[in-house]
């Protein structure tokens, strides 16, 4: 990344305010929205947006669509920023009540069982950096586009920049139809669920045609972009599904019903992050999760 002077700042240096006004537009997803936060007018947003991206001599947002994104480079210098300003701000005030949260992302069912309790532990321990979670349906759950700081995730992840940890694997069940013949069984093998159309999840689910042999596959596939759809798909009869444990806790549904899967591998769940600094408070999550992970229990712990 080059840091060479642009002409339209006549050579001066950049300044915390600079990064602040990047964070707050890459938070905001707009301008206008982070000229609001910043308690400034747009265009000294915009003008000092152009400065810092001169300074750098790179493009840090894309503004090619009414909702502004990061750039491959503004992803990187989004975790660098945030570093930088976190470090400047504690040095003024290291008692100051007001931290960055820490926003962890996931496409479904979350940490599973430990949700809660990830995020009850996480406030009692850090009540100064909130931990935000958001639901973003994407393979990396918005972690490649800097929309989240760390994310859960579940499969095999090979985006590049990321770094991944598996905490810990479940079992996959089959979500049927509530009112078709496979909800009164007990369990269910690959095999069963060949005889129709399988319900696939292709923007963020784990399960695709790979799970089965290639002599048996399914007969047919029907392809949704979000969980929401995907139940509502088998909920309609129109096909089968294949999904973690975890989601028969957190995405119960009147019309399925979720059938354990005697045949099919495990589903690791994974701990993801950007290759770089990060949030400064990313150290203290990955050990809580391991933590409440070795613990073996759902339970509330403190």
């Amino acid at each position: 990344m080059s840091t060479g002077q642009g002409a339209d700042h006549g050579g001066r240096g950049i300044e915390i305010r600079h990064l602040r006004a990047f964070l707050a537009i890459a938070d905001e997803g707009s301008v206008t929205r982070a000229a609001g936060r910043l308690g400034v007018t747009q265009p000294v947003v915009s003008r000092t947006l152009a400065s810092l991206e001169g300074h750098l001599g790179v493009r840090l947002v894309d503004r090619s669509t009414h909702h502004l994104a990061l750039t491959p480079e503004g992803v990187t210098f989004r975790d660098k920023a945030a570093v930088a300003v976190g470090a400047f701000e504690e040095a003024l005030d290291p008692g100051r009540l007001s931290h960055r949260p820490l926003r962890l992302g996931h496409a479904w069912s979350a940490f599973g069982p430990y949700t809660t309790p990830l995020l009850r532990t996480w406030q009692q321990r850090h009540p100064r950096t909130p931990l935000e979670l958001l639901r973003i349906d994407d393979r990396t759950a918005g972690l490649a586009r800097g929309e989240v700081d760390a994310a859960l995730l579940r499969g095999p992840v090979d985006t590049p920049g990321l770094v991944t940890e598996v905490l810990f694997t479940e079992g996959r069940v089959a979500a049927v139809a509530a009112d078709g013949p496979l909800a009164a069984r007990a369990s269910l093998s690959l095999a069963d669920l060949t005889g129709g159309a399988v319900v696939l999840n292709t923007v963020s689910g784990a399960t695709t045609l790979d799970l089965w042999p290639p002599h048996h596959r399914p007969a047919a596939t029907v392809t949704v972009a979000n969980t929401d759809d995907w139940l509502t798909a088998i909920a309609a009869g129109r096909g089968s599904g294949v999904s973690g444990a975890s989601t028969t806790g957190m995405h119960p549904h009147a019309g399925v019903v979720y059938v354990p899967l005697d045949d099919a591998p495990p589903l690791p769940v994974l701990l993801a992050r950007r290759d770089g600094p990060g949030h400064p408070a990313l150290p203290h999550l990955v050990a809580l999760a391991r933590e409440i992970v070795a613990l073996g229990s759902p339970g509330h712990r403190t």
